[in-house]
């Protein structure tokens, strides 16, 4: 992979591989918003493509060589496999293959660009950002790994020089960008199918604070001690300047959670009212970046808490799917023991008092193994907790890491088979005033509706 960024009027026509992604699409939304040729394909007709080709670009369903025309760039989604007859044939052209990232990082070429990186909350705190700085009058371009309802796209080209992007460790591309602005949610270990050590994962944020210039900020949580560490490693170097948020008593920019309509942030000593429609501790940290991120790019104190007020949630993260029988069931893209433990630590104060049933299905055979124990504790905050087979996603299955290591550890939860077995046995147990959530990064998103309707809602 390249570290150079490519400008946009270099890249000719550009054609996606893989362009129904969510993180794909952006890419593509934004080039053919700038007056980019753009043309792409996907295994399946997704309503994104649509979309796109409303736009103006040419969508082609399902993979074939001829789609890529007379394409002079192209961009592959990290899902390609080598063999696609599309990517083969690129290669063989000797055509310049990017990965998204790259794709990504030259469409911000002469911007001022923010980005939101983090082993959790990136979605969720880059869709934050985009919100309080539109309805602040700023009109930043945008880029997220997530849809946000209160922005209605994933991606945007806005009219300011200010570029808000959510920035993936998963691979390393996050590398590949150039932020003035860096937020860093909290650093764990993860992705070590990628990294291998725990250190690496460690380095890998060191070396992204490391492109922030001299006239920039990282903006770290100070109630993460990976991010804490990294801010303290950060502020030794003395190459950029370094900022804090959180509860912690010495954060630069502090925050007070009281629970749902008690919260608050305080700078230069001066406390600020935040109207949050998102529950959970998680989130208030989030807007607590949120906030720190549009004052530093010239908004009021005051307009940018008041402009908060206004993020009603990004796609999938404890996303509201409906309600039957007085059940209500939400919906979250957790895949990380730490992830999980936030969203049904949400659940619980959303239920206040009432049970909290939880359907999880595992995402990828490599997590699974590394932290099989971790997820049990975690779904363990639930009353139930039901476990699906794992989702593959990226991987081939690896011998003997199924699903039961996380099931056989839960003290009350079991293994569930798929459709509408699922389904029933969520029902069964959900009574009135009880929260159900569906989580996981795979396709259990799609059982919310099932459950609503088996519900009756």
């Amino acid at each position: 992979m390249t570290h150079s960024t490519a400008h946009l009027e270099r890249l000719g026509r550009v054609h996606f591989i893989g362009i129904g992604g969510v993180g794909m699409s952006a890419v593509a939304r934004i080039m053919v918003a700038r007056g980019v040729p753009v043309s792409g394909s996907d295994a399946k007709d997704l309503p994104v493509m649509r979309d796109l080709e409303t736009a103006g670009a040419r969508i082609a369903v399902g993979y074939d060589a001829d789609n890529l025309g007379d394409a002079q760039t192209i961009v592959a989604g990290s899902a390609i496999r080598e063999d696609n007859p599309e990517l083969a044939a690129a290669r063989g052209a000797g055509l310049p293959v990017l990965h998204r990232s790259e794709a990504l990082a030259a469409t911000m070429a002469g911007h001022r660009v923010v980005t939101i990186a983090g082993t959790h909350g990136k979605s969720t705190t880059t869709s934050m950002v985009a919100v309080l700085l539109k309805e602040a009058g700023l009109d930043p371009s945008f880029a997220i790994g997530a849809n946000v309802p209160a922005l209605g796209v994933n991606a945007a080209h806005g009219s300011s020089d200010i570029f808000v992007a959510e920035a993936d460790e998963s691979d390393g591309s996050f590398l590949n960008y150039r932020p003035l602005i860096a937020v860093v949610t909290n650093v764990e270990a993860d992705h070590l199918d990628h990294y291998g050590t725990a250190e690496a994962v460690y380095a890998s944020f060191d070396n992204f604070t490391a492109l922030l210039p001299a006239g920039g900020v990282l903006l770290a949580c100070a109630d993460d001690a990976g991010a804490r560490a990294l801010a303290e490693r950060t502020a030794a170097t003395g190459s950029t300047r370094v900022l804090t948020y959180g509860t912690a008593d010495d954060a630069d920019i502090r925050l007070h959670d009281g629970g749902p309509g008690d919260v608050s942030v305080a700078i230069d000593g001066v406390r600020h009212k935040l109207e949050l429609q998102v529950p959970g501790r998680h989130n208030a940290l989030n807007a607590a970046a949120a906030f720190a991120v549009a004052v530093e790019l010239g908004v009021a104190p005051d307009a940018a808490a008041a402009a908060l007020g206004h993020f009603t949630g990004a796609s999938r993260r404890f996303e509201f799917k409906g309600q039957g029988r007085g059940v209500r069931v939400y919906d979250d893209y957790a895949h990380h023991p730490t992830e999980v433990r936030a969203a049904l630590t949400a659940a619980r104060s959303v239920a206040a008092g009432n049970k909290v049933h939880v359907l999880f299905q595992p995402h990828l055979f490599s997590r699974t193994r590394e932290f099989a124990a971790e997820f049990a504790a975690a779904l363990d905050l639930a009353d139930t907790a039901l476990v699906l087979d794992i989702y593959p996603a990226r991987e081939d299955p690896i011998p003997g890491i199924t699903s039961s290591l996380i099931a056989d550890r839960l003290s009350h939860g079991s293994l569930v088979a798929g459709g509408a077995d699922a389904v029933d046995a969520v029902v069964a147990v959900a009574g009135e005033g009880d929260i159900v959530l569906t989580v996981g990064a795979g396709d259990v998103t799609s059982y919310g509706p099932l459950i609503v309707g088996a519900l009756g809602g």
